[in-house]
Parts: structure tokens; sequence; C-alpha cells
């Protein structure tokens, strides 16, 4: 090979636009924080993120009342500290998920209200992933809750 050959040579260059690969990120203010200060920012971020999933989701809203019966449900019943986590984390799983899928629904209206084939599919998409977060939940209680729950209420009939 040539010295002077453009594919063999690793020198610098100039960024040719914002497009380039090589190009340094454009200043982004909010991520010169580290440590600590990082830290707050991020869970003031999370606090506003809760308020606004809260005022705004009434989806969220809902999965959040069957968060306050299940979690504690899930702390007081009598199984090993696996079948806790399981319990409590299934119930968990729905909050991030429905979190998450609210957050996709925002951008998308944020880009455009319009109706559109791509937009309707990325909401379709994380509706069904909340679904499935729902149907871990239910199957996960069915079936480490409810043989417990099926047996208290042989006891109460019997």
């Amino acid at each position: 090979m040539k010295r002077d050959d453009p594919l063999t040579q690793h020198e610098p260059h100039e960024p040719l636009g914002p497009d380039d690969p090589l190009a340094p990120p454009p200043f982004n203010p909010y991520k010169g924080n580290r440590g600590v200060t990082r830290a707050w920012h991020a869970l003031k971020n999370s606090v506003n993120g809760f308020r606004v999933a809260i005022r705004e989701e009434s989806a969220f809203r809902q999965e959040l009342t069957l968060a306050a019966l299940l979690v504690p449900a899930g702390v007081l019943v009598p199984v090993d500290a696996v079948s806790h986590v399981l319990l409590i984390g299934s119930v968990l799983l729905v909050l991030i998920v429905e979190l998450l899928n609210s957050s996709v629904e925002a951008a998308i209206d944020r880009i455009s209200l319009e109706r559109h084939e791509l937009s309707r599919r990325a909401k379709d998409l994380g509706s069904a992933a909340v679904t499935v977060a729902l149907l871990v939940c239910a199957l996960t209680w069915g079936l480490l809750a409810g043989p417990l729950v099926a047996a208290w209420v042989a006891r109460l009939i019997g």
C-alpha cells in the first residue's frame, strides 16, 4: 500500500458539520453535573416525573392504586423471601412499564398530534408492553398467592 493512500491514513480531520460522526457533541448544560449534584438533580427530575404521571395519566393512577393494595399484601403473604420479591417486583414492573409507555406517548404527541401509522404503531406497542407486564403480574400473583387464598377460602367455607 502507498503511504498517501487515504484509506490507510489515520490523521485527525476537521469536522465537516454536525452530521460528521467525529464531530464533538453539542454542549449540553444538563450534563455538567457530577457526583452528589447529579444525583440530586436526577432525584428532582424523578419526583417531577411521578407528579406528572399522577396528575396526567389515569392508567398510572389506577395501577398505583393497585400497587398500594398489592405491595403491602406482597409483604404480608406467608411465602419465602424470593416469592415476596417476585410478588412485589411484578407490581413494580407494571408501574415501570406504564411510565415508559407514557413517556413514549408524550414524545410522539410532542412530535405531532396528526394521525400517522408509525405513531399509532409505537403507541400500540407501548400498550402491548403494559398488557404483558399486567399478565406477568397476574400470573405471578396467581401462582404464588393463589393457592394460599384458595386454602384460606376453603377453611372459611368448610
